[in-house]
């Protein structure tokens, strides 16, 4: 079954960090594009950043990109989330996703659950 696993959300004051993991079970990540993508309650889900695997090429969400960090561990098959001061307003399910490197949700064929981030003012 392939599947991929977000790891490392939970509750944090406003100005805190928080480091999200993504693995893939029964896929091998390093075979894609991932990509990180974000719901707010109420709001339609969006693309946070994207990196491609074979070279490392980044994009985020614009107002997003002096806060959070993508990057990928080749030894451990892992993509990460480094999101520092943080906000009420990241509160959000973050969900990571493999597939095409692209804004669009379309090209990711492989998501995960999801992993709930809480910002607390």
């Amino acid at each position: 079954q392939v599947q991929l696993v977000e790891s490392g959300g939970g509750l944090v004051q406003a100005g805190g960090s928080l480091r999200l993991s993504c693995t893939g079970s029964g896929l091998t990540l390093s075979r894609h594009d991932v990509a990180w993508f974000r719901q707010a309650p109420g709001k339609e889900r969006e693309l946070v950043a994207m990196i491609a695997w074979s070279h490392g090429t980044t994009y985020y969400q614009d107002s997003l990109k002096d806060r959070f960090t993508i990057s990928r561990d080749g030894t451990k098959s892992t993509v990460y989330l480094q999101m520092n001061s943080l906000k009420p307003e990241d509160t959000a399910v973050y969900y990571c996703a493999a597939g095409a490197f692209s804004i669009r949700q379309e090209a990711y064929d492989y998501w995960g659950q999801g992993t709930q981030v809480t910002v607390s003012s």
